[in-house]
């Protein structure tokens, strides 16, 4: 048994969170409610000072976040900001003590994944990478699905850790295949959203009752995670951002590169992830992905 594992049946493991934007605060939150000790660092002052009233620490820099910590938890926008964070004289693996575990929860490429990996064992730092699917709501409430790629044995270690934040938790396979699987997670999301959309404007043109129609739909095959998160934000037309169309974008990008380079086509995810990237070259990538549904309004000539 790790020491990791052996300490968690007694004092919690010290844990650096590098990254408290719509997802990592209350993750780390969730982590404080847990009893974890949690030293945080991000480039917001506003979201240090949040943490330090949930009963964290704010941490002046990485190497001062990281240095002391069991376990370094990462929650960045993508892979550029991975590699920002962890490498170089001021990054985690320069700054981390061996035998920590790194636990990358971001949304990033597997090659940097795995690259990720790769560089760290040369440190003696371990690594996990986690993405999670279940966008703010399921951040906050603690619901998240968490898929793994790594060792088993730092999974093991880390369960303990991913059961304070998410309620499925699978082990997906070696360095890079979590986010293999999240790739796969948010192309059905995003296919999904985008015929939930399509539903709406359908609808409405044909003078139905919506929201009738929507609660009819979302209790037989149609229904879905999506529809049951995301029929408010069509019916309010409220895209306040719970899951960016910018990192929608992101991740479209990342399933469609991974697809190519498998050789699995993509044919309906081609076409969504063009209609992403359409909306967000209109101005829309800050909301929420549910904005969909502003693209095939304008496709549809109906209201924005």
């Amino acid at each position: 048994m790790s020491t990791l594992a052996a300490s968690s049946r007694t004092a919690r493991p010290a844990i650096a969170w590098i990254g408290l934007g719509i997802m990592g605060s209350p993750m780390s939150e969730n982590l404080l409610k847990a009893g974890y000790p949690v030293t945080g660092f991000t480039l917001e002052q506003e979201k240090l000072d949040r943490l330090a009233e949930a009963g964290g620490t704010a941490a002046a820099s990485i190497a001062d976040a990281v240095r002391d910590a069991d376990v370094v938890i990462t929650m960045v926008p993508a892979s550029p900001q991975v590699e920002a964070i962890a490498y170089g004289p001021d990054g985690i693996l320069e700054n981390a003590k061996e035998g920590a575990l790194l636990i990358d929860m971001s949304s990033i490429t597997p090659q940097t994944s795995v690259a990720l990996a790769k560089a760290a064992a040369a440190k003696g730092i371990r690594v996990l990478d986690a993405p999670v699917s279940g966008g703010e709501a399921g951040a906050v409430e603690a619901v998240l699905s968490i898929m793994v790629g790594g060792d088993r044995a730092d999974f093991d270690t880390a369960k303990p850790i991913f059961e304070a934040l998410g309620r499925t938790i699978v082990l997906c396979g070696p360095h890079g295949s979590g986010q293999t699987v999240k790739a796969a997670n948010q192309l059905i999301v995003a296919v999904n959203i985008q015929a939930c959309a399509e539903a709406v404007v359908f609808l409405e043109k044909s003078g139905v009752d919506l929201k009738a129609a929507l609660d009819v739909l979302n209790g037989g095959l149609a229904g879905s995670t999506v529809l049951t998160r995301k029929k408010d934000n069509f019916l309010d037309r409220d895209f306040a951002p719970g899951f960016r169309i910018d990192l929608h974008h992101k991740d479209m990008g990342i399933v469609t590169d991974a697809a190519r380079n498998v050789g699995a086509a993509l044919p309906v995810g081609a076409v969504v992830a063009q209609l992403v990237a359409s909306l967000r070259a209109q101005g829309d990538g800050g909301l929420d992905h549910s904005a969909l549904l502003r693209a095939v309004e304008r496709l549809s000539g109906g209201r924005l």
